[in-house]
């Protein structure tokens, strides 16, 4: 009896020694049990109203928590399928639309953005500014192409400031608008982040597909994908489960100002109007990682997922950290882009308020990061949330 009982407290220290995975994701479910927690203390420090995480590895989900708020001041729970405001997380799903048509000969990366949009012909570029605050203006030495836009090396501006209602008119009045400001630098020359140029994609989109931006998307991916929480226009059946904006006023989380419905939107936002949830999201990095297909369901080639994901910007400064940017997502590339716990070579994009998505195909692991703050960044939360996903891997 003594000797059992020693094998049984052996068994017993073997079995707390060991990480508990399943056979499929390799990823220490204890470990991962430490990201609710970690996000929840956050919650209580009023750094963010709450939270959804998700991880996915070699296909299996294997991480899903909702942590704090979608409603602080009704007290409404955030739940695992709340909707979010992803912002320019949709960048790259306006990307994928673009490839879909690269891939069936309708256009080529390399176009001129003139030859669907002759809105775009004889701009002019920036070449200095002046003391007394004019500018100095020439001709650039090449038109953009469709890749500029991609990676935004185009020379378009980030914003259209002076055109305040364009994000409101339709998409095809707005890009006509954008066409007429003049272009910050030589195309290809340097990187500047525009969403005016992400919403030129869109009408690319139009133009090419003979159909409205938003419907091609609907049927060409969010349908085929299953994304049936992917709104880029919520129903009015929806808009319990958006979960508000929070801003941080005299070191205090307070509700934000800003619109979390955008009521009487009229333009679909290529750039960053869809709300999603992360298990949407996570289909569609399922899909990237899979190199174009999910369930049966292809989506993209190989060879686009491949084209996509590579550095577009060599050695330029470009992306939001110390990356490179490819069409439509940040690459890591450098050793110092990884203290993320992103390997070289994954690909990602985050949105204004918070959100943010990455795929690292060296881990064969996705992840989905999803509050809403006003203004953006995530950094301290969507760092630690990181930190412990890819601590818990395993094998």
């Amino acid at each position: 009896m003594l000797k059992t009982l020693s094998m049984l407290i052996l068994a017993s220290v073997v079995c707390l020694g060991e990480p508990k995975t399943t056979a499929k994701h390799g990823m220490d479910e204890v470990r991962l049990a430490k990201i609710a927690p970690r996000l929840k203390a956050f919650i209580d420090q009023n750094t963010i109203a709450g939270s959804v995480t998700l991880t996915a590895r070699h296909g299996e989900v294997a991480h899903l928590e909702a942590a704090g708020w979608q409603d602080v001041e009704n007290r409404v729970a955030m739940q695992k399928d709340s909707i979010f405001q992803i912002k320019s997380m949709t960048k790259p799903v306006t990307g994928t639309a673009i490839m879909i048509l690269a891939e069936e000969g309708r256009i080529a990366l390399t176009d001129p953005v003139e030859k669907y949009i002759p809105e775009f012909r004889g701009q002019w570029m920036i070449s200095g500014k002046n003391k007394d605050g004019s500018l100095t203006v020439q001709k650039p030495s090449r038109i953009i192409t469709i890749r500029d836009l991609m990676t935004h090396t185009s020379g378009m501006p980030t914003q259209a400031e002076s055109l305040p209602n364009a994000y409101i008119l339709p998409l095809s009045q707005a890009v006509t608008l954008f066409s007429q400001q003049l272009l910050e630098f030589e195309p290809g020359t340097h990187w500047l982040y525009s969403n005016t140029g992400l919403n030129t994609l869109g009408r690319i989109v139009e133009v090419a597909a003979d159909m409205p931006y938003d419907s091609f998307v609907q049927q060409r991916i969010l349908d085929p994908l299953g994304m049936k929480d992917t709104h880029f226009f919520p129903p009015p059946d929806k808009l319990a489960r958006i979960a508000l904006p929070y801003e941080i006023k005299n070191g205090k989380l307070v509700r934000s100002t800003e619109d979390p419905y955008v009521k009487g939107r009229k333009n679909p936002g290529p750039a960053g109007g869809l709300f999603s949830t992360a298990q949407d999201m996570s289909r569609f990095y399922q899909m990237m990682l899979n190199g174009g297909t999910l369930q049966g369901r292809r989506i993209l080639s190989k060879a686009s997922v491949e084209v996509m994901t590579a550095n577009h910007t060599g050695d330029m400064r470009a992306g939001h950290g110390p990356g490179a940017f490819g069409l439509t997502w940040n690459v890591t590339r450098t050793a110092q882009a990884t203290l993320t716990f992103e390997s070289k070579g994954t690909y990602s994009h985050g949105g204004a308020w918070g959100t943010y998505g990455w795929v690292d195909p060296s881990k064969d692991m996705l992840g989905v990061f999803m509050i809403q703050r006003v203004p953006g960044g995530s950094r301290d939360e969507r760092l630690a949330f990181q930190a412990l996903a890819a601590s818990a891997i395993t094998d």
